[in-house]
């Protein structure tokens, strides 16, 4: 018989085990009912972000708060769970919901480590977390999370668990959920991943911010290291794959242009339109928005901007350092403190921000954000050679801790480069019906946001003039029409202002030609005259038929030469009828918005070209000036376009403002219309010899030739009402003129030899 020393503590303990039975109990049947509803599991319905994408499915643009793409759990692959249950919970479908055999182990790890704190959650309990609680650490929460834990278990199965698990936990970057977090950080889709890049997203979960790739490299490989191991410990991979998979270098992304197509101004004109028209819940309801640019046509006008902007920026010459940081506390090449001296400055596509570390007129060793040291030799410091001499000024010189830019040239080997001031813009449309093929809105959307393809009102120069020409041909001109290239004069009295002497661009003057031979060399005298003759309230009416708005374009002579303000919007509007014929389209972006359930909510309607109600001018007028456009591109100041990409059928102008502050082409083929920019957000002279031609056609060439690849050359068919007669000493024009029927005149006057040695600029 057990002694009562004995008996009576037990008998204690024992009711004092059944106290708490009994509470735990009335906790249970108290708290259970009261659980929240597991609707939100079941039926689930996550905030997915506005998407934007080309109109050949690419996607370009996403806005919302969370970053999400849903993986039905069949799509994961087995690599990619198999690395969540290594990380997370490996005994996950041996438990119920929450596993006790885990929480003993981090119990007694706990206890003998007395280090970092190991945690036991599950899978499971992380769902209830992340869907019905907060973070807070205290019992009571944990025993809520335990209690759902137990109720998801009974409601779903393992694997709807684990679906869930996959699409909702946080990773870094914005991104919800491991399909994204493949995108964000390696710039592929799940099935894609690699052993090693899947051990790197499983470890993710424990530490977003600590194990990010990008912003923690080196803590990063320490955690996908621990994932590799466990994997190999559980038998998900053999010894060959695991050595394999440590071995493999991970390229992580970190350019900040996020998608495969360089649209971030076509994705946020998207934005705004679909914000605009589902205002409540536009970031959080799945919205796709599809877009009327190609990826082709896309890449091929920002490559070719960029490349023009590089160009210029080439000629003017390196303005030295932009900045300096103190490198005293730096202890060595690979320091991490280096990367916190670059993180004001962003990278712009494959230009690259970079500290010297050391640097004389033979090397100059820099620091690349991400921890690549670049060594620069040879022709990659010339660009940038009169600022690396002691002679240079001591705020410019390149020196240790001078913020430089790197970039690799044609042959892979590193250059010093700047970050361009000037800005610039491109766009390209279908003439036939309005759809936008490509638009840049400047150089960098990172750097500057301002759209100049849509917003930038700036003077168009000589680029206005086939404007003025076309009024012309309607008051009875005709492209043999003779026209005086002499100086030319106004008193006050006349401009209203202060007398006026305008010039042509070199100064030098022809005498009389014809108005085809005026175009085609850009003449200016020619272009006020006929501005004066054919009446300057005439034209600002009759341009207006062009998309152009009369306020911006005062009844001055002045508009002659291109001084009223448009933008290069307007521009391939404008154009766009003298490509199609004579037809006004409006050009538009967006072709669609669906619905999450792939429904079309709005989708555009444009007119095409050939509806009647769209043409603004006589069919005849848009083929006489297209045939001098052609001109213009054949041997006037554009003739480099048809030089370059050996056609004939291209036509379009030229435009250069006073004191060089815009420079502009715009022009087209038959299929496609497009406009080339350049110029400074604070109007400033782009230097001598910045011409339309020089400055902005070779973007405008870029483009085209990448567009017209296969595109045979056609012209445009003579329409009724032309009566074509031979013209006697046409010089370099053709041979055949064509006259409005009504209007043939009866003999034709010769033009006037002209100087065969001049070179139209412009």
């Amino acid at each position: 018989m057990l002694s009562r020393w004995v008996l009576y503590p037990l008998l204690a303990l024992l009711g004092l085990v059944a106290i708490a039975i009994a509470m735990i109990s009335v906790v249970l049947v108290l708290t259970y009912p009261n659980l929240p509803s597991l609707e939100i599991l079941t039926d689930y319905r996550p905030k997915i972000p506005l998407r934007v994408y080309t109109a050949d499915g690419h996607l370009i643009g996403e806005f919302g708060e969370e970053r999400r793409a849903i993986a039905r759990f069949d799509d994961v692959p087995a690599i990619m769970k198999q690395a969540i249950l290594a990380a997370e919970d490996e005994r996950f479908y041996q438990h119920g919901g929450v596993d006790a055999l885990g929480i003993v182990r981090a119990a007694v790890s706990n206890l003998l480590g007395g280090g970092r704190r190991q945690g036991a959650s599950t899978i499971t309990q992380q769902v209830a977390k992340n869907f019905f609680l907060s973070s807070e650490k205290t019992y009571s929460r944990k025993l809520y999370e335990a209690l759902l834990a137990f109720k998801i278990e009974h409601s779903l199965t393992k694997d709807q668990i684990f679906e869930l698990y996959i699409n909702q936990i946080y990773l870094g970057q914005r991104a919800y959920g491991f399909a994204v977090a493949a995108q964000v950080y390696f710039g592929k889709p799940l099935k894609e991943l690699t052993i090693a890049e899947a051990a790197m997203l499983a470890g993710l979960p424990k530490a977003p911010s600590a194990f990010n790739p990008v912003v923690n490299p080196k803590r990063a490989s320490l955690r996908q290291q621990y994932v590799l191991r466990r994997m190999r410990e559980l038998d998900f991979i053999d010894a060959a794959q695991y050595e394999a998979a440590l071995k493999q270098p991970l390229i992580i992304k970190r350019e900040t242009n996020e998608y495969a197509v360089h649209a971030e101004y076509v994705a946020e004109m998207a934005r705004q339109m679909a914000a605009e028209r589902f205002p409540e819940d536009v970031y959080s309801r799945g919205l796709r928005v599809y877009t009327t640019i190609t990826r082709a046509d896309q890449e091929a006008a920002y490559a070719s901007l960029r490349r023009n902007v590089f160009d210029y920026d080439r000629r003017h010459g390196y303005r030295g350092a932009e900045a300096y940081a103190d490198l005293s506390e730096i202890k060595s090449e690979q320091d991490e403190a280096l990367d916190e001296l670059l993180q004001d400055y962003h990278d712009s596509e494959d230009l690259h921000p970079a500290v010297v570390l050391q640097a004389d007129t033979k090397q100059i060793r820099a620091y690349r954000r991400g921890g690549e040291v670049v060594t620069i030799t040879g022709d990659g410091l010339k660009f940038a050679a009169r600022m690396i001499d002691d002679k240079a000024p001591a705020n410019k010189r390149l020196r240790r801790g001078a913020i430089i830019r790197v970039q690799k040239d044609d042959k892979d080997n590193w250059r010093i480069m700047q970050m361009p001031e000037v800005e610039a813009a491109f766009l390209s449309v279908d003439p036939h019906n309005g759809a936008i093929r490509s638009l840049v809105g400047g150089f960098d959307f990172g750097r500057n946001k301002f759209n100049h393809a849509t917003q930038a009102w700036r003077q168009p120069g000589s680029s206005f003039k086939p404007f003025i020409y076309s009024g012309a041909l309607e008051k009875g001109f005709t492209p043999v029409s003779i026209v005086e290239d002499e100086p030319i004069s106004f008193p006050a009295s006349v401009t209203g202002s202060q007398a006026w002497e305008p010039k042509n661009y070199d100064g030098k003057y022809e005498g009389p030609m014809r108005l085809r031979t005026a175009l085609a060399k850009s003449k200016n005298m020619v272009s006020i005259r006929l501005l004066q003759a054919s009446g300057v309230h005439f034209i600002q009416d009759y341009v207006t038929r062009f998309g152009f708005d009369a306020d911006k374009h005062p009844a001055y002579l002045t508009m002659a030469l291109g001084a009223g303000s448009v933008t290069p919007w307007q521009m391939v509007t404008a154009y766009s009828v003298f490509a199609n014929g004579g037809y006004k389209i409006q050009p538009f972006i967006v072709s669609q918005i669906r619905d999450e359930k792939d429904q079309v909510l709005a989708e555009a309607q444009p007119l095409t070209a050939g509806d009647e109600s769209l043409l603004v001018i006589d069919p005849r007028n848009a083929y006489l000036m297209d045939s001098m456009l052609r001109d213009v591109a054949t041997y006037g100041t554009a003739a480099r376009a048809s030089a370059t990409l050996k056609r004939r059928d291209l036509a379009g102008k030229t435009g250069t403002t006073n004191e060089h502050v815009n420079a502009w082409f715009c022009g087209y083929q038959r299929t496609v219309v497009g406009c080339s920019w350049i110029g400074f957000d604070q109007p400033k002279n782009m230097g001598g010899g910045e011409t339309g031609g020089s400055a902005a056609l070779p973007a405008w060439i870029g483009y085209m030739g990448k567009a017209l690849k296969d595109v045979p050359q056609t012209f445009m068919p003579v329409p009724d009402g032309l009566v074509a007669m031979d013209v006697a000493g046409s010089g370099k024009g053709p041979a055949k003129e064509y006259f409005y029927k009504e209007n043939v005149p009866v003999t034709l006057e010769p033009e006037p030899p002209q100087d065969e040695n001049a070179k139209p600029v412009d």
